[in-house]
């Protein structure tokens, strides 16, 4: 099958990171009809609770509650990969594959190094991609230069100052739907598995205060933050406007 041109591309480091930092986000972009992709760079397999398998079958799960039209891995190594040629090249085949317009990616600086490590790698390839002197390969077949003309990075474990809030008031029990799908990451009383910082009972809960919190800002429900290193513009300040403000 052809590769599809995407208007989001969201990639992170691990399984789950995007359903928890913009899964409101980008079911709401699904739902009005725009074409959107994941990226996993890693399998989670230094995870303590569940399988590399495991993991495959929670992404694809939450990938069809959340609508997004393609999900793949890039299999790097999970805790150890590093923003390097090899990495760039590798996130460049993808960005020129489905074209994005748009780029989500990690944090810049988070609890998980993998976090900030991949939100720098994500950022540098989204670059990188525009030069056409970098020649990448797909399927046997040069592929052409594409910078997405954004890039934003999700807000994970620490609460940073969010450049721009998205209410997703409409699609956050979605979200919490599908991250859900992740059952052998998140809390389950019948679990035999350790303990982690994730499988709490209140994990779930203090990110719904969260995004809770993040909708007071802005006269929501619920929203989500996004950090942008270089600020966007907006054509008028009645963009700026929520409809039910109107």
């Amino acid at each position: 099958m052809k590769d599809i041109k995407l208007h989001i591309l969201a990639i992170a480091a691990h399984p789950d990171d995007l359903e928890l930092g913009c899964g409101g986000t980008l079911i709401k972009h699904a739902q009005a009809g725009q074409a959107i992709g994941i990226v996993d760079l890693t399998e989670g397999e230094l995870g303590t609770r569940g399988s590399v398998a495991q993991r495959y079958e929670e992404a694809a799960h939450a990938a069809k509650v959340m609508g997004v039209a393609v999900r793949e891995n890039a299999r790097m190594a999970d805790g150890f990969f590093v923003n390097d040629e090899a990495h760039q090249r590798r996130l460049i085949t993808y960005i020129r594959r489905f074209r994005p317009e748009i780029v989500i990616a990690n944090s810049l600086s988070d609890r998980h190094p993998d976090h900030g490590k991949g939100g720098k790698l994500i950022a540098d390839a989204c670059f990188l991609a525009g030069l056409a002197r970098i020649e990448t390969m797909h399927e046997g077949e040069a592929q052409k230069p594409w910078r997405p003309k954004r890039v934003f990075h999700i807000i994970q474990d620490r609460m940073l100052e969010p450049t721009f809030l998205v209410d997703i008031s409409d699609t956050f029990e979605q979200k919490m739907e599908a991250i859900k799908c992740y059952t052998s990451q998140f809390h389950d009383p019948a679990s035999t598995e350790p303990a982690t910082y994730i499988s709490t009972g209140r994990f779930l809960d203090d990110l719904r205060s969260r995004d809770a919190l993040m909708g007071k800002r802005i006269g929501t429900r619920y929203a989500e933050g996004f950090v942008c290193e270089n600020i966007p513009g907006i054509a008028s300040l009645d963009a700026l406007i929520l409809p039910e403000m109107a």
